[in-house]
C-alpha cells in the first residue's frame, strides 16, 4: 500500500531593509550548479543544510490545524424513535444505531496501523436504567460528565480533585465517579498507544435552580458555564503536561445526552465500551458517525459526535468565521448584566451566553473558538452556545448554515422563511461549506444539509414512527420494505427535525415556518433597513486625461491592464481569456514593481472540500453584503435588522452618495466617516509606519465616536495632491484597520468601504473584501471605463464590430458584472457561496511578504519564505510614479501578461527560448507536411546538438530570478565520481512524464507525438481531458521505409511498434471521453482534482476548437465551447474521492490510481488524505502550469510554486508513515536537468513536462493556443494550420536525452550513482547566498524555515519502496486493490456462465444476486472485462444481472451494450455513473409500504458523465440527475436541483416533480418535464435552454414509447396513469432543448422524418429507431427490451 501527502507553513521570521530597483547584473551562472565539499555522511542532517537563527523553528506545517494538520469528513447519521419502550427508550434504537455505525465503515478510514480507525461514535439520551444508582427522588436526571482522563493515576486524581472542586464552588452537588467498563485489547495498536482512561461523573442541581425551569435549560447552562470552567482552573494548576498522557476532555456534561466515542473502527466501538452491550443502555435516539481523517495520528477528543454535532463536511469559511467571533468576543459596546463568575443563577447565566463579550473573559471561561481545534469542533461550539442562549436547536443551524434562499420557488408560500434568512444573514457570516450536519440538544434531534447539497442525505419513516436518517441508505439492517411509509432525502439546504418530547416528524417547510414564526422578521426589515439597490452610473469625468494617467501609473497599472483587461471587462462584461500558464517571476523575485495583490496566491478546494459552479449553479451564490452596527447574534431583537443592505460590493460614485445620504437623521442615521490613506511623499519609505498607526488610530476615534460608515480612500483631489502624496496600499490598510478594530473591540460596530484608485481585476476586489472591506469604491476604474469608452480607436471598435456597441453606463455597468462574476468565480473554486462569509476570511497564502508586513495588516496569513518590509512596499509603490518610471505621460506597458521584448518582466518560456532548444534538438520549424518534408532526409529533423544544448541551458542559467529553486543550491556529502558510473539515460527518463495535455487543446498531430516519444524512452504521457481516439489503443504495425502510416498518415517519423496510447488516461469534472475502453486501456489513471493554471475550476476549451473529431470524441457538440465544472460531482469530499478511486481501480484493476493536486498551503494534510483512500501516485502542480484557456487572474492569481507544495507533501507524508505507499509526481514549469535534481531532493519520484515538451515538438510560444490560430499547429484544430506542425517523436526524444544527460552529470559531480539515492535528500540542498544577493526588492527572503522541516531520510530509505504482504517491492510493480467492498463485483465478474458469454461472444445468461451498501462499484469489474474483450460497442452477446437490496456507491458504474442490471431495492449515490450502453433498471421491494413515485429510490449524480445506455428509475433520484449526460436515455419519477446540468447529448424524461435550476449549461440532448401543479417554468434555468409544450408528432411519439418503455420494465404506476390518459396528460409535460437541438424533428416539425430514436442502444450498439407515427411492432418491441 502506498500514501502521499502534501502540507504547507506559515510566516517566517525576518528582517528587511529598505532596498531600491535595478538589476545588479548578476547572473545565475554565479551560482555553482554543485559542491563537492566532503562531509562526513553521518552528520548530514537538514539543519545543516538550512540553518536556521537562534530561537527559530520550522514553520513548514505552521498554519491554522483545520488547514494544515488535519481534516476530515464522514458518514452520519441518526435513528429516533419516540414510541417504543418506555420514556427511556428501548435498547433497539442503540442497536441499530451501532449496525447502521458498522455500515458506515467504508466512509471512515484508519490510522497509519491500519487498524486504529480515524474516529467512531454516537450520542444518545442518557441511559438512565444504566446510572440508576446516580438517581434519586429529588434529582432524577443529574448531571453527567463523559471525560477522558490521563492515563497515569497521579495525574488523573489531580484532575478528579480539580474537577470536584469547580464543581463545588458552582453549587453543584457531586455525586460520584464511575469509571466506564472498556477493553483496551479490543484497539489497534495507534490508538491503544495514547488511549485516556475513561470516565463520567455525576453532579446534581444547585439549590439555587429551584426556579429552573421544566425543559431544566438554566441546569443545562450552569452544566455547560461550568464546563468551560474546568479548562481554566486546570491551568490556574499547573496541570497542563503536554505529552501523549496529558489528554483531558470532557465529551458531553449533560442531563440529557451523553456520547460515547474514540479513535476506532465502527464495529470496536460497542467491543471497547462494554456499556453499549448492556441491556439496560436504552435510549429513544442515537447519533451515529464514522470519520475519515487525513492525518494518521490518532486524539480521542477529534472522533465525533461532538457535544451537540455530528459534521460530515468541512468548513470552507472557517478562518473568516472565527475571526468574525472573536471581532464579537472583543466588543466593548455590549452591556453585562450581573456578574460573569456566577455560573448558577438562572438568569444571570442567562445574560452571560446571550451576550458576545462575555465569551471573552479568559480568566473565567475557556475560549469559546479555537483555531487549534477542528472545524467541526468550532461549529459545535458556536452551535452549542447559541443553543444555550434559547436558540432552539434548529433556529441555531438555520441561522448558521442557511439556506440559498434567493429566487427559490420552493419557499413561494413561506414569506416568512426568507425573512428569517434575510435577518440572520445582515448579523451573521454564513459557516459555509459542503455539510450534513445531524444535531440534537437532547430537546429534539434532527439533520440539515448545506445549501449546495453535496452530502448524501437520505430518511426513511416507518409505521411506528421511528425515522431513520443516514449518509447513505440500507445501513440499517432487517428493516421491512413493507413497515416504511415515507422515504425521502434532503435537498439542498433542506432540514428534518423530530420533537423528542412529542414525537412529532417535521419536515423542511413545517420546521422553518415554526421557527421563522417566533418573531416578526419581515416587518423589522421593512422598519430598520436601508438598501442601496443599483444605481446607475455617473458620466462626469474625475480627471482629465492627463490626470487620470498619472494616478493609474501612481497606482501600478500597465498598458496592458487597460488594453487587456478593462477592453473585454467593460467591453463584454467578462474577464479576459487568456492561455499558456503563468511563466513570469514571482512578484518578490521580480525585478519589476508589483501591486500588493501579487503577492498573494488565492486558496481553493481540493480533496477535502469541493469547489462550486459558478457558472451553472450560481443559484446557491450571492454577493450582497451588509454595513452598519451589528448586535449581538446570540439575542435577536428588531435592533439586528438595522443595517445597510448592498447587492453587490462593488459601488458607484451614485451609490457612494445613496450611503452617504443615510446619514442624515430621517434616512437612518448611519454617521459616515472618510479618512484618508494617503501621506507626504517627502516621508519617505519610512513614513509608511506612521500613516498606517495615524489611519488606525483615526478609525477607532471615529467608531467610538459613533461611525457606522468608514471610507478608507486613497483620492486624491488634483494632480497636486497626486505630485506631493503617495498611499498606503488599499490592502495594506483595509487588514491593518481591520485588526485594528477587532482588537479594540469596535470592529463590529462599522462597516468599511475602501475607496481606491489600486482595483481593477476581480484578484484586487477579492483581496480587499478578504481582509475585512465590506465594499469597494473603484474610482480609479470608473475613471478608466470612462477614458476608454471615449476614446477614438474605441468607438471605431465599436462600429467595426470587434466590441459590442454600449453607451457609457453599460460600459460601465459590463465592468462592474465582470468583476461581480469573477468573484462569484473565486469564491466559488474555495467552495464558498457567500461574499459575507468570504469577507475577513484570508482565504490566501503569501509568497514574499515579511514577518513584520503580516503581523501589521494581514494577521493569520500563512507566508512562508519571508520577504517585503513595510518601507519595500512603499519604495516598491513610489517605484511605479510615472516620473521614476520615466514613463512622462503615458503608462507603461510592464509586460507581466505578453512578453515586451527588452524592456518587459521576463518570461521563461518565450520565442528565444524555443530556437535555442530547437536549434539543440535539431528541429526547423519551416519544416512541415505543408513544406518541404518529405523529400528531406530523416523528415528534416536535424543532428541534436550538444553545444546548443548547453547554450539553451545557460540561457536559463542567467536569467532573472523567477522561482524559488533559483535560490538554492547544491551541497553535496561525498566526492565526485566518474560519469560513466552513474546509472544510463534511459533508466531515469523513465520517471519523465509529460502533462496533462488534452486532445483539443493540443492537434491530434501533437498530441500524438508526444504520446509515442514518451512511450519510446519508457515514460508516461498523460491523454489529458478530453480522451483519446480508440485507434490509438493498438500499437502502430503499418509503418513503411519512410516513417509513415496508413493509419496515422498525418504523422512523421515513425517507427513500428511506436504507440500512440497515452499510458496515464485523465478522468476530469467534464467526463469528456471517458469510457469503459478509454478507462481498461490505461495503464494509469489520473484523477484531476486541480490544474496548476486554474486550481479550482474546470477545463476550458474554446467553441472554435471543438470541431467535428474533437465533438465525436468528446460526445459534445461542435463549435460549442466547454468549460467543465469544477472537481465536484463526484470528488467533492476525501470519502468521495476514495470511491472514484475505488471505482476506476475496479473497472481496471491493473491500473494504478494517480490523484492531480496543486501546490497550496495545507496539501500535506490532504495528500495524508489522498494516500489513505488508496491512491497510487500523488501529482504535485505547480500554480504555473501551462494552459489552453483560462480566465487570466486564475492564471496569475492561484495556486503556490511546487517546491513549497511537493515539500511538504513529501515531509507529511513521511512522518505520517505513509510514504511508502505513494508514489510523488512533479510538474510545473520543469525545464532542466537542475529541475529535475531539486525535485528529487524535495522528495519527487517521477517529473511531468508539459510547456517545454510542447516546445521540444515546434511550438514558438506565439501564447494564442485560446485563439485557434497557432502558427505551427501544436494547438490548433485548423486543417490548414495542423499542416504545419514540425514536430516529430525524434525531436521530443532528444530533448528527454538531453535532460538525463544534464541529471547525470549533476549526479556525477554529486558523487551518487542511482538516481533514487537522491530523492528525499533535501539535505543535498542549502540557500545560495550569491542567488539571494540578486534579489533586487528585499533581503527579508529566508528559505531555511521552511525547508529545514523535511525529516532527515538520509540513512531510512525503506520510503522508496512499498511493503505488501508479499514483501518489499517496487512502488511500479504494484497497486492498490480493492478489498471487501468489491468482493460481490468478483462474484459476479467470476460467474462461469458469464465469463463463457463474454469469451464466446454469443449468447445470453440470467443471473442474480443479493446487495448490500458496503458492496460498491457493482458491476464495474464487469463492463471492465467486457470493455477488455471486445472495446466499447464489440460485445454481441447479453448479461442479465439482478440484484436484491440496497446497492451501495456507484451501481452500475460504466455498464455498457449487451449488460443489462437490474436492482429490486434501492441505491445510493452515482448509480450509472459513466454508464456507456446498456440498462440499469431501477425498482422498490414489491412488498413496499410506500408510494414508488414519491419516495427516492436512488441518490445524487446518478448517470454522471453518462455517454450511452437506457436508465429506469420507478421512484425520485436526487441532486444532479444526469449531470454531463451525453448520450443517456434516462427516465426517473422526479429529481433534485440541477437537474440535466451541462447535459450534451441524450433523452431525460421526469415523471414527477424537479427542484430548481433545471438545463443548467445543458448544450444537448432532450428533457421532457412532467408538471401536473404548473411549477416547472420557475424551475428551468433559462440562460441557455428553451421550454416549450410537447407540440410535435415526432416529439409525442418519442415521449409516449419511451413512457411505455418505462412502464414495461418496471410496472410504474405514474407512468400507467398517465399512459392511460394521454390525450389529457401529454399537455402537461414540457418540453426543454437548447440551441443545438433547436432543428430537431422533437423539436420543430419537420418533413420526411422516417425515423425516431426512442432508446439510447441496441446489443450490437446500433441505434434503436421506430418509425414515426407507428406503433411497436413485435420485432421492435423485442429490440428495444434488449
Amino acid at each position: 500500500m502506498r500514501l502521499q501527502v502534501i502540507l504547507l507553513a506559515a510566516a517566517a521570521p525576518l528582517v528587511s531593509a529598505f532596498a531600491g530597483f535595478g538589476n545588479n547584473g548578476a547572473s545565475r551562472s554565479s551560482l555553482s550548479p554543485w559542491s563537492t565539499q566532503s562531509k562526513d555522511s553521518s552528520s548530514s542532517k537538514l539543519s545543516m543544510a538550512f540553518e536556521l537563527k537562534e530561537g527559530q523553528s520550522s514553520n513548514m506545517f505552521d498554519g491554522p490545524a483545520p488547514l494544515v494538520k488535519e481534516r476530515d469528513a464522514c458518514g452520519v447519521g441518526f435513528i429516533a424513535n419516540t414510541k417504543s419502550g418506555d420514556e427511556f427508550g428501548t435498547h433497539k434504537v442503540l442497536q441499530q444505531g451501532l449496525a447502521a455505525l458498522t455500515c458506515m465503515e467504508h466512509r471512515g478510514a484508519c490510522g497509519g496501523d491500519g487498524e486504529s480507525g480515524d474516529g467512531a461514535g454516537i450520542m444518545t439520551q442518557i441511559p438512565w436504567k444504566l446510572f440508576d444508582k446516580y438517581r434519586s427522588e429529588t434529582c432524577p436526571q443529574p448531571g453527567v460528565g463523559m471525560i477522558f482522563l490521563p492515563r497515569d493515576p497521579e495525574r488523573r486524581t489531580a484532575i478528579k480533585e480539580m474537577i470536584e472542586d469547580v464543581c463545588e464552588r458552582n453549587e453543584l452537588g457531586f455525586l460520584g465517579w464511575r469509571e466506564v467498563p472498556v477493553n483496551n485489547d479490543a484497539l489497534g495498536p495507534l490508538a491503544k498507544a495514547v488511549v485516556p482512561s475513561m470516565w463520567q461523573f455525576f453532579v446534581k442541581a444547585p439549590a439555587r435552580l429551584r426556579n429552573d425551569d421544566e425543559e431544566r435549560d438554566g441546569f443545562e447552562r450552569t452544566l455547560y458555564l461550568v464546563r468551560r470552567r474546568f479548562e481554566v482552573e486546570r491551568k490556574l494548576r499547573g496541570l497542563v503536561w503536554n505529552d501523549d498522557d496529558d489528554e483531558v476532555y470532557i465529551a458531553s456534561l449533560s442531563s440529557r445526552t451523553i456520547v460515547y466515542k474514540g479513535m476506532v473502527q465502527s464495529c470496536i466501538l460497542p467491543e471497547f465500551y462494554l456499556d453499549l452491550k448492556d441491556e439496560d443502555y436504552t435510549t429513544k435516539f442515537v447519533i451515529y458517525h464514522r470519520r475519515f481523517s487525513t492525518n494518521t495520528n490518532p486524539r480521542w477528543p477529534l472522533a465525533q459526535p461532538m457535544r451537540v454535532v455530528g459534521h460530515n463536511g468541512e468548513i470552507n469559511t472557517l478562518l473568516g468565521n472565527v475571526n468574525w467571533i472573536k471581532a464579537r468576543e472583543a466588543s466593548k459596546g455590549l452591556a453585562i448584566e450581573g456578574d460573569v463568575k456566577d455560573l448558577v443563577d438562572y438568569d444571570n447565566t442567562e445574560n452571560i451566553v446571550t451576550m458576545c463579550n462575555t465569551q471573552d473573559v479568559p480568566s473565567v471561561l475557556e475560549p469559546l473558538i479555537d483555531l487549534g481545534r477542528s472545524d467541526s469542533a468550532n461549529l459545535d461550539a458556536v452551535f452549542e452556545l447559541m443553543c444555550q442562549s434559547r436558540h432552539r436547536a434548529p433556529c441555531a443551524l438555520m441561522a448558521l448554515v442557511p439556506t440559498a434562499y434567493e429566487n427559490e420557488p420552493a419557499l413561494a408560500d413561506n414569506p416568512e422563511i426568507v425573512d428569517f434568512y434575510k435577518f440572520h444573514g445582515g448579523l451573521l457570516e454564513a459557516w459555509d461549506g459542503p455539510a450534513l450536519l445531524v444535531f440534537s440538544d437532547g430537546k429534539s434531534i434532527g439533520a440539515s444539509l448545506d445549501r449546495n447539497g453535496l452530502r448524501p442525505a437520505r430518511y426513511s419513516i416507518e409505521k411506528d414512527g421511528t425515522v431513520y436518517m443516514m449518509s447513505e441508505t440500507g445501513v440499517v439492517p432487517g428493516v421491512k420494505e413493507s413497515d416504511i411509509i415515507e422515504k425521502g432525502r434532503l435537498g439542498p439546504g433542506q432540514m428534518i427535525n423530530v420533537d423528542l418530547i412529542s414525537g412529532e416528524f417535521k419536515d423542511n417547510i413545517k420546521i422553518k415556518s415554526e421557527i421563522a414564526s417566533r418573531h416578526p422578521y419581515g416587518e423589522w426589515i421593512a422598519n430598520q433597513r436601508k438598501d442601496v439597490g443599483s444605481l446607475e452610473f455617473p458620466e462626469e469625468r474625475i480627471y482629465d486625461d492627463a490626470t487620470a494617467t498619472f494616478a493609474q501609473a501612481s497606482f501600478g497599472w500597465g498598458l496592458e491592464d487597460i488594453g487587456m483587461q478593462i477592453q473585454d471587462m467593460a467591453g463584454s462584461g467578462k474577464e479576459t481569456t487568456y492561455s499558456m500558464g503563468d511563466d513570469a517571476p514571482i512578484s518578490v523575485l521580480s525585478e519589476k514593481p508589483h501591486t500588493i495583490y501579487n503577492y498573494f496566491k488565492q486558496r481553493f478546494a481540493q480533496v477535502t472540500n469541493p469547489p462550486i459552479d459558478p457558472l451553472r449553479e450560481g443559484v446557491v451564490m450571492s454577493l450582497a453584503m451588509t454595513i452598519g452596527k451589528k448586535e449581538s447574534i446570540y439575542k435577536v431583537s428588531e435592533q439586528g435588522a438595522r443595517l445597510i443592505h448592498l447587492e453587490s460590493p462593488v459601488l458607484n460614485e451614485a451609490e457612494m452618495k445613496r450611503i452617504a445620504d443615510f446619514a442624515e437623521p430621517e434616512n437612518g442615521g448611519f454617521k459616515q466617516s472618510t479618512v484618508s490613506t494617503r501621506y507626504d511623499i517627502a516621508d519617505g519609505p519610512s513614513g509608511i509606519k506612521k500613516a498606517i498607526d495615524a489611519i488606525c488610530d483615526k478609525a477607532v476615534e471615529d467608531v467610538k465616536s459613533g461611525a457606522e460608515v468608514l471610507i478608507l480612500s486613497d483620492m486624491a483631489a488634483d494632480q497636486s495632491e497626486l505630485d506631493s502624496t503617495t498611499y498606503i496600499p488599499p490592502m495594506v490598510a483595509i487588514g491593518a484597520v481591520h485588526h485594528r478594530l477587532i482588537e479594540t473591540g469596535l470592529r463590529m460596530d462599522v462597516g468599511i468601504v475602501v475607496e481606491t484608485g489600486s482595483a481593477w481585476s476581480t484578484h484586487h476586489f477579492a483581496c480587499l473584501v478578504g481582509y475585512g472591506a465590506n465594499a469597494v469604491h473603484p474610482y480609479l476604474a470608473l475613471e478608466t471605463v470612462k477614458q476608454w469608452h471615449g476614446q477614438q480607436r474605441t468607438q471605431k471598435m465599436m462600429e467595426a464590430g470587434k466590441i459590442t456597441k454600449s453607451t457609457l453606463n453599460e460600459a460601465q455597468d459590463n465592468y462592474r458584472n465582470a468583476v461581480n462574476a469573477g468573484l462569484l468565480k473565486i469564491l466559488s473554486k474555495m467552495g464558498i457561496s457567500l461574499l459575507s462569509s468570504y469577507a475577513g476570511a484570508q482565504i490566501f497564502e503569501a509568497i514574499g511578504i515579511s514577518e513584520e508586513v503580516i503581523n501589521t495588516s494581514f494577521k493569520g496569513t500563512t507566508s512562508r519564505v519571508g520577504g517585503i518590509s513595510l518601507e519595500e512596499i512603499a519604495s516598491e509603490v513610489i517605484t511605479m510614479r510615472p516620473e521614476v518610471a520615466d514613463a512622462k505621460m503615458k503608462l507603461v506597458n510592464y509586460g507581466y501578461y505578453k512578453p515586451v521584448p527588452a524592456l518587459g518582466e521576463y518570461h521563461a518560456n518565450s520565442a528565444d527560448l524555443a530556437r535555442l532548444l530547437h536549434n539543440a534538438i535539431g528541429l526547423n520549424k519551416k519544416v512541415s507536411a505543408a513544406t518541404n518534408r518529405d523529400e528531406l532526409e530523416n523528415d528534416g529533423v536535424e543532428p541534436a546538438s550538444v553545444a546548443n544544448y548547453e547554450i539553451f541551458k545557460k540561457s536559463l542559467e542567467e536569467a532573472p530570478l523567477a522561482n524559488i529553486r533559483d535560490l538554492l543550491d547544491f551541497e553535496s556529502d561525498r566526492e565526485s565520481i566518474p560519469l560513466e558510473e552513474v546509472e544510463p539515460a534511459e533508466e531515469i527518463m523513465k520517471r519523465f512524464c509529460t502533462g496533462a495535455m488534452s486532445l483539443g487543446a493540443l492537434s491530434r498531430e501533437a498530441h500524438e507525438t508526444l504520446a509515442i516519444a514518451v512511450n519510446r524512452v519508457g515514460g508516461k504521457s498523460n491523454s489529458g481531458e478530453g480522451g483519446e481516439d480508440t485507434i490509438r489503443g493498438k500499437p502502430i504495425a503499418d509503418v513503411d521505409e519512410k516513417g509513415r502510416s496508413p493509419t496515422f498518415p498525418h504523422l512523421a517519423g515513425l517507427k513500428n511498434g511506436d504507440s500512440a496510447n497515452s499510458y496515464i488516461h485523465q478522468v476530469a469534472s467534464g467526463r469528456f471521453g471517458v469510457t469503459p475502453e478509454f478507462l481498461v486501456t490505461a495503464k494509469q489513471i489520473e484523477i484531476k482534482m486541480a490544474q496548476g493554471a486554474k486550481p479550482g475550476e474546470g477545463g476550458q476549451l474554446p467553441g472554435p476548437k471543438v470541431s467535428d473529431y474533437i465533438a465525436g470524441l468528446r460526445a459534445s457538440k461542435p463549435g460549442v465551447t466547454l468549460i467543465s465544472p469544477p472537481p465536484h460531482h463526484d470528488i467533492y469530499s476525501i470519502e468521495d474521492l476514495a470511491q472514484l478511486v475505488h471505482d476506476l481501480h475496479a473497472i481496471n484493476e491493473a491500473a494504478g490510481v494517480s490523484v492531480k493536486l496543486v501546490s497550496s498551503i495545507g496539501i500535506g494534510t490532504v495528500a495524508c488524505g489522498v494516500a489513505k483512500a488508496d491512491a497510487d501516485v500523488i501529482q504535485i502542480s505547480g500554480g504555473d502550469g501551462g494552459t489552453g484557456a483560462s480566465p487570466l487572474s486564475s492564471i496569475k492569481n492561484a495556486g503556490c510554486p511546487w517546491e513549497l507544495g511537493l515539500t511538504e507533501a513529501h515531509s507529511a507524508l513521511l512522518s505520517n508513515g505513509l510514504r511508502e505507499r505513494v508514489t510523488l509526481r512533479v510538474d510545473g514549469g520543469v525545464r532542466t536537468g537542475r529541475d529535475v535534481a531539486i525535485s528529487a531532493m524535495l522528495g519527487a519520484e517521477e517529473f511531468g513536462f508539459g510547456t517545454i515538451a510542447m516546445i521540444a515538438e515546434g511550438c514558438v510560444m506565439a501564447r494564442v493556443c485560446h485563439l485557434n490560430t497557432c502558427p505551427v499547429g501544436v494547438t490548433s484544430q485548423k486543417e490548414n494550420l495542423r499542416k504545419k506542425f514540425p514536430g516529430t517523436p525524434e525531436h521530443v526524444v532528444n530533448f528527454f536525452n538531453f535532460v538525463a544527460e544534464e541529471v547525470r552529470q549533476l549526479m556525477a559531480h554529486l558523487g551518487y550513482s542511482k538516481f533514487e539515492d537522491l530523492i528525499g535528500r533535501a539535505d543535498l540542498l542549502k540557500e545560495s547566498k550569491e542567488q539571494l544577493e540578486r534579489v533586487v526588492k528585499t533581503k527579508g527572503i529566508e528559505l531555511a524555515p521552511f525547508f529545514s522541516g523535511v525529516p532527515d531520510s538520509s540513512k531510512d530509505r525503506s520510503f522508496l519502496r512499498t511493503s505488501p504482504e508479499t514483501g518489499s517491492v517496487s512502488k511500479d510493480s504494484i497497486v492498490h486493490i480493492n478489498k471487501f467492498s468489491s468482493d460481490l463485483d468478483r462474484e459476479v465478474s467470476g460467474n462461469d456462465e458469464i465469463k463463457k458469454v463474454i469469451a464466446e461472444n454469443a449468447g445470453e445468461t440470467v443471473q442474480t444476486y443479493n446487495i448490500k451498501n458496503t458492496d460498491r462499484s457493482t458491476c464495474a469489474m464487469l463492463a471492465g472485462d467486457i470493455a477488455r474483450a471486445h472495446g466499447n460497442k464489440g460485445f454481441k452477446g447479453t448479461v442479465n444481472v439482478g440484484f436484491y437490496g440496497s446497492a451501495g456507491q456507484s451501481f452500475g458504474a460504466f455498464v455498457l451494450p449487451g449488460l443489462k442490471v437490474k436492482l429490486t431495492g434501492e441505491a445510493n449515490d452515482y448509480v450509472g455513473k459513466g454508464m456507456h450502453g446498456g440498462e440499469i433498471v431501477v425498482v422498490p421491494d414489491a412488498d413496499a409500504g410506500f408510494v414508488a413515485a414519491d419516495s427516492s429510490i436512488v441518490g445524487n449524480a446518478c448517470l454522471y458523465g453518462a455517454t450511452g445506455g437506457d436508465f429506469h428509475a420507478n421512484g425520485r433520484a436526487g441532486e444532479r440527475f444526469c449531470v454531463r449526460n451525453s448520450g443517456a436515455y434516462a427516465v426517473a419519477e422526479g429529481t433534485g436541483d440541477h437537474c440535466c446540468e451541462y447535459m450534451t447529448g441524450g433523452v431525460v424524461v421526469v415523471l414527477g416533480t424537479v427542484g430548481r435550476n433545471v438545463g443548467a449549461g445543458m448544450t444537448g440532448g432532450i428533457g421532457y418535464f412532467y408538471d401536473k401543479d404548473g411549477g416547472f417554468k420557475e424551475r428551468v434555468n433559462p440562460e441557455i435552454v428553451k421550454m416549450q409544450r410537447v407540440t410535435t408528432g415526432a416529439g409525442q411519439d418519442q415521449l409516449k414509447h419511451i413512457i411505455e418503455r418505462h412502464f414495461e420494465k418496471t410496472g410504474s404506476e405514474k407512468a400507467e396513469e398517465i399512459l392511460n390518459n394521454w390525450d389529457d396528460e401529454i399537455g402537461n409535460f414540457w418540453q426543454i432543448y437548447p440551441p443545438s437541438e433547436g432543428q430537431n424533428p422533437v423539436v420543430k416539425d419537420a418533413d420526411g422524418v422516417d425515423q425516431l430514436r426512442v432508446s439510447a442502444a441496441a446489443p450490437d450498439g446500433e441505434m434503436c429507431f421506430l418509425p414515426v407515427g407507428g406503433d411497436l411492432n413485435p420485432d421492435q418491441t423485442a429490440r428495444c427490451a434488449d
